[in-house]
């Protein structure tokens, strides 16, 4: 498990040094986050002066939450497409732009309209299970299909962008080639994911720590200082998606080609995935 662990963090190392050689790869997740804002704040409203949840998660409710995620996931599903295809340009030796990533994703629009609705369904259910009138068994098991669900669709996007498929074989895909990359899967994205939320939280602590101090100066100073801190928060969200995007493409591209990009020929790919595994 310890060298899994090691040739993990290879990868992830050799994914940050892509990212550093092709900064413009950031641009992707900002202006998902951007728009992801937007869609929400475009369901919020309605939600609130509606009040569709003021009698608990009812049936519309259901097709409230249902919309949101099939929007939300559309918008996000999209600006992976555009990332991982650039990225995957980037693995190859070229120098992708942000309209090559564009052209990727819209190239496949209708399976990621597809994935996105299958999202959406399987959101709710996993909602459905987790709410806090069930008992805690029943969110222990939403809790548990939660973590199997993103493991196993975490090269859906991979595959998306680089085969003719529709969403339903490209989530067979996935989960096949997870069977091959279960351990730098699992371990990367458990790894990318604690590394940041532990900067994160320290961010946080930081942050708060500075904006009390800042505040027995002048309240405009600790305003000041609390959206600094907020700013740094949301580039290191942006950078930890930049990353997990060009980890699963180099991922993907090793697992169905065996070929090595130029920048993971130190990180281990050979041995991550051995004939006969």
């Amino acid at each position: 498990m310890f060298d899994k662990v090691a040739r993990s963090w290879d990868l992830v190392k050799a994914s940050a040094s892509v990212l550093r050689s092709d900064k413009e790869l950031m641009l992707f997740p900002v202006i998902s986050g951007i728009a992801t804002v937007v869609v929400l704040a475009t369901f919020l409203l309605p939600m609130f002066a509606l009040r569709i949840f003021a009698d608990g998660f009812g049936v519309g409710g259901a097709v409230f939450a249902f919309l949101f995620y099939f929007v939300q996931y559309s918008v996000m599903i999209f600006f992976n497409c555009a990332l991982v295809g650039a990225a995957m340009i980037r693995l190859e030796g070229g120098d992708p732009t942000l309209a090559d990533g564009f052209r990727a994703a819209r190239a496949r629009l209708p399976a990621i309209l597809g994935y996105a609705a299958i999202a959406a369904t399987v959101g709710v259910l996993l909602q459905s299970l987790k709410r806090k009138d069930n008992n805690f068994v029943v969110r222990l098991v939403g809790s548990g299909l939660g973590a199997a669900w993103t493991l196993a669709t975490f090269l859906v996007v991979p595959v998306l962008v680089t085969r003719d498929v529709g969403p339903i074989d490209a989530l067979k895909q996935s989960a096949t080639l997870l069977k091959r990359t279960w351990g730098e899967n699992a371990v990367g994205q458990v790894g990318i994911g604690a590394a940041f939320g532990l900067i994160t939280f320290a961010l946080v602590l930081v942050g708060a720590g500075a904006a009390l101090l800042a505040a027995q100066v002048s309240v405009a100073l600790a305003i000041m200082v609390g959206a600094l801190f907020l700013l740094v928060v949301l580039l290191a969200g942006v950078y930890q998606a930049a990353l997990s995007g060009i980890y699963s493409a180099a991922l993907y591209r090793y697992a169905v080609s065996h070929e090595t990009p130029p920048a993971f020929r130190d990180a281990g790919l050979e041995q991550a995935f051995l004939p006969g595994r």
